[in-house]
């Protein structure tokens, strides 16, 4: 018999209570996905920071630049990981294996991505998020000339370091939320 656990600790508002646009981006995403991620209900409660927090998402994680899709994904995941972060680890972890096409991948980088599958410029990539997000204040010159040596950008390491410095809030949140994984990420991708 399973219990019915709620997708968090606090408040999910009604959807149809909920201004007009993000009500749109709700459905958007629903209608994409076929289902509502959690986080969007969870945040969803706080309009204000709900439009904040998905407009400097997109910012990071839709521009163009030197990382791929799946590579701004490995930052999540690995970072989350770092921070114990079980929501963003499964439902980054399903995204990172759509876009990378490999059902092994998230996984390898949420337990250790220095053992991965990856190439060796993005285990450094990973190197230096993870080192943002556990002891950033250690972060110098040498971390920007290793990344530099496997052909990253100095725009590309701002793009690391942001999204390792989003996610490490959206971490938090999710965490002291108790938000729980939509039952359809665990299956996604694989």
């Amino acid at each position: 018999m399973s219990v019915q656990t709620p997708i968090s600790r606090f408040p999910v508002p009604d959807l149809a209570a909920l201004p007009e646009d993000l009500r749109a981006r709700i459905a958007a995403v629903q209608e994409k996905a076929g289902f509502v991620p959690n986080i969007f209900l969870a945040l969803a409660h706080r309009p204000e920071e709900f439009r904040a927090f998905m407009a400097y998402h997109d910012a990071l994680m839709d521009r163009p630049g030197g990382l791929t899709k799946a590579e701004r994904e490995m930052i999540v995941v690995a970072t989350s990981a770092a921070n114990d972060c079980l929501y963003c680890v499964v439902a980054h972890g399903a995204i990172l294996r759509v876009r990378a096409k490999d059902p092994r991948i998230a996984d390898q980088i949420a337990v250790n991505h220095a053992k991965a599958d990856i190439t060796p410029r993005q285990r450094a990539m990973l190197d230096f998020a993870v080192k943002v997000a556990t002891r950033s204040q250690a972060v110098g010159a040498e971390d920007h000339a290793a990344l530099a040596g496997h052909g990253f950008s100095p725009d590309d390491i701002w793009d690391i370091a942001a999204i390792t410095a989003l996610f490490a809030l959206s971490n938090r949140l999710a965490s002291v939320s108790d938000l729980r994984p939509n039952d359809e990420f665990y299956a996604l991708g694989r």
